[in-house]
């Protein structure tokens, strides 16, 4: 409870945050509006100070006019923006200079000294990969580590190319940083749907006792965008959506939806329940590779209404790529509570509608009592909904209305949208206020980025080895290949569709 004549934000860490990077998109879409709403919430101690760097020549003027447009543009007007914009200083900066450093080395100690922060640094990387490493050793060799304050590194994604390129990277950022210093951001983990995974297990006892393979049949991840590459056709054609989206995003999910309760809710707990998800996928390689996955390259087509092109014709993409914009799979999982469940996952580009859902579909019961013989009763679901809407659906089976026992779905819905609206932390802002507070829970540590990429490292490989005949091999606008969907007709279930279930049709 906080004393009269105090805010909120007083009892909070002070910092001095410093971005690599900060001319470019993921500073001014995600990042300016994030800490903007952190400090109106008073989530953000009023001693903190934003260093941003890049190789662009800009005065610190021109840094904060920039940094108080892009509130204007995410956020709307606001008040207070000239005195928030004041904490914003900016330094032209050549990463691959080491010497450069010792110049935001002295920036940086100015800082700390006048806003009496206390030492306690972030440093966030919003670069291009390749620099994490040189930027991890160039803060280590000039001493830009603060020796009396709290010091966090958070890198955005991707943490490496494969399993090798990722330790090599990680032994590089491990010569500065100490593991529980580095705070790999998947800000997928920072929706509010995905952190509610947990809670929806954990906290309803209708739920937790039937998570397992005596009562769910299977278990459907979907993530499907309507968008193409647009201006990322270089890194996506090193990329591939087994890389961009399943190695973290979906497998991220995976483990949160399997894990076992943990003994306590906090960062270690948690952490180790999903290490022993990732640990227990079974491997496959070989010919069990194309078995259970499915590769697609979406062709032109009609998207939203407007016809687009197909992914060889996007700017800086190869005529003949053989690289997927669409992976659907199958998981299994070997311990005790999921053996004998398939987890299926799918996600794409230019596909019908963008959705991140999660269905948790039931077994069925032994005998049908309520409809005729030739008739089935609806599954019972659960979906979890993670954007673009936010909430909870319950499938259920209920009377049909007249004289006879007949049986009906319906559907129990709770929805963010009318209950939090605009009041949902975004992604961003509640991870950076997780790495304020020391709170490393919804990021990756490197056990899980290691397990993610031993697993998908046999299948990027096969991939590339065996090129794809069939590309493109799905119109834009659709779900997807009808491979997808023979994956799991082979066991006898289909995808449910992501619009059927959208909050708005619950």
């Amino acid at each position: 409870m906080k004393s009269e004549g105090t805010t909120l934000s007083e009892n909070l860490p002070s910092a001095l945050i410093t971005i690599f990077g900060a001319t470019g998109d993921l500073a001014n879409r995600k990042l300016f509006p994030s800490i903007y709403h952190l400090y109106k919430k008073d989530r953000l101690n009023r001693k903190f100070a934003v260093v941003g760097t890049a190789r662009r020549e800009l005065s610190a003027e021109a840094f904060q006019n920039q940094v108080k447009a892009s509130i204007l543009e995410h956020v709307g007007p606001e008040e207070q923006l000239d005195e928030f914009i004041s904490h914003f200083y900016y330094l032209p900066l050549d990463v691959s200079n080491v010497n450069e450093f010792s110049k935001l080395k002295t920036l940086i100690d100015q800082l700390d000294e006048h806003y009496q922060i206390g030492g306690n640094r972030i440093f966030y990387l919003a670069m291009a990969p390749q620099f994490f490493g040189t930027i991890g050793e160039s803060i280590y060799q000039q001493n830009l580590k603060s020796q009396t304050g709290f010091n966090r590194l958070i890198i955005e994604k991707p943490f490496g190319h494969d399993f090798a390129s990722a330790k090599e990277l990680n032994d590089h950022i491990r010569q500065a940083f100490d593991e529980e210093e580095i705070y790999r951001i998947d800000h997928y983990l920072g929706k509010e749907m995905v952190q509610n995974i947990e809670v929806i297990r954990f906290a309803n006892a209708i739920f937790e006792p039937l998570w397992n393979n005596r009562f769910i049949s299977n278990i459907q991840v979907t993530s499907s965008e309507t968008l193409g590459v647009e201006d990322r056709g270089r890194y996506y054609e090193g990329s591939g959506a087994l890389r961009d989206m399943v190695q973290n995003h979906m497998l991220q999910m995976v483990a949160l939806l399997a894990m076992e309760p943990p003994i306590r809710l906090n960062t270690n707990e948690i952490r180790s329940e999903k290490v022993k998800v990732l640990r227990a996928l079974r491997p496959i390689a070989g010919e069990e590779i194309e078995k259970s996955f499915i590769r697609g390259q979406y062709d032109a087509g009609i998207s939203k209404g407007n016809p687009v092109v197909a992914y060889r014709e996007e700017d800086h993409v190869d005529p003949h790529s053989h690289t997927e914009t669409f992976v659907a799979g199958k998981l299994m999982i070997d311990n005790f509570r999921w053996a004998g469940v398939p987890f299926y996952i799918r996600t794409g580009k230019r596909l019908t509608e963008k959705s991140t859902k999660i269905v948790i579909q039931f077994k069925d019961i032994p005998m049908n009592l309520y409809m005729k013989t030739e008739e089935t009763l609806n599954p019972n679901l659960l979906v979890i909904h993670i954007q673009p809407e936010e909430g909870i659906t319950l499938h259920l089976n209920a009377k049909k209305a007249g004289q006879f026992m007949d049986a009906t779905p319906i559907k129990l819905n709770f929805s963010n949208k009318s209950t939090d609206g605009m009041n949902t932390p975004e992604a961003y802002e509640k991870l950076l206020f997780d790495c304020l507070r020391g709170d490393a829970t919804n990021f990756a540590h490197w056990d899980e980025v290691a397990l993610s990429w031993t697993y998908i490292d046999p299948i990027a490989k096969a991939w590339e080895e065996t090129k794809e005949p069939s590309f493109p091999n799905y119109k834009a606008g659709s779900m997807g290949p009808a491979k997808a969907d023979e994956l799991l007709g082979k066991d006898g279930f289909h995808w449910w569709p992501v619009t059927d279930l959208d909050v708005e049709n619950c």
